[in-house]
């Protein structure tokens, strides 16, 4: 185990040997590391889940992660920011994925949903243009329809996206953008019928 007399020569160290410290046990590394990153690890979080709660968590198991890791470190593949930022990211990815739905009572679902006095007329109108439109999003490329959906469903920014499914953010809205461009070329043209 190494052991630093002077505790502020580890906020002086770079970020490589500062992690390499923290697999060497160095017993005030974590709490400088933690220190040094918790901000950008924290902020890459909420942008990726979009939920506090779940941010703080996911930021606390990439820490987690990196000090149960810390000796595989590669210094070859890259900075420790973005070995850190990249184990964020999936930890981030991964609770999206096992996060559950929550239920929600019905009384409230049919308070948001609004008036059901609607003219069946305009609702079998809206229900068929509904189901256009779900085909129509299920021919869409994969990738183009996960960016339509995470931006009209989720509220996501192309750089939100981008983050979201590893690519860069150009990329994200040239996707968006191709998506939305042919669905509302299929929808015109099917209104004009």
């Amino acid at each position: 185990m190494i052991v630093v007399r002077d505790p502020d020569r580890l906020d002086r160290l770079p970020d490589d040997a500062l992690l390499a410290a923290l697999a060497l046990g160095e017993r005030d590394a974590a709490a400088v590391f933690v220190r040094r990153f918790q901000q950008r690890v924290f902020g890459l979080a909420i942008t990726v889940t979009g939920d506090r709660a779940l941010a703080e968590d996911v930021s606390q198991q990439a820490f987690e992660r990196v000090w149960r890791h810390a000796a595989s470190y590669d210094a070859r593949r890259g900075p420790v920011l973005v070995w850190l930022l990249t184990i964020t990211r999936n930890a981030a990815i991964d609770a999206i994925r096992v996060r559950r739905t929550v239920p929600i009572d019905p009384w409230v679902a049919a308070d948001l949903l609004g008036p059901s006095h609607v003219d069946p007329a305009t609702a079998a109108v809206a229900s068929d243009d509904l189901c256009r439109l779900r085909i129509e999003l299920d021919a869409l490329p994969a990738e183009q329809r996960r960016a339509v959906l995470l931006a009209t469903m989720g509220g996501r920014t192309t750089t939100e996206i981008g983050t979201i499914e590893g690519i860069p953010t150009p990329t994200a809205k040239t996707r968006l953008r191709t998506g939305l461009r042919r669905l509302r070329t299929v929808m015109a043209s099917e209104a004009d019928r």
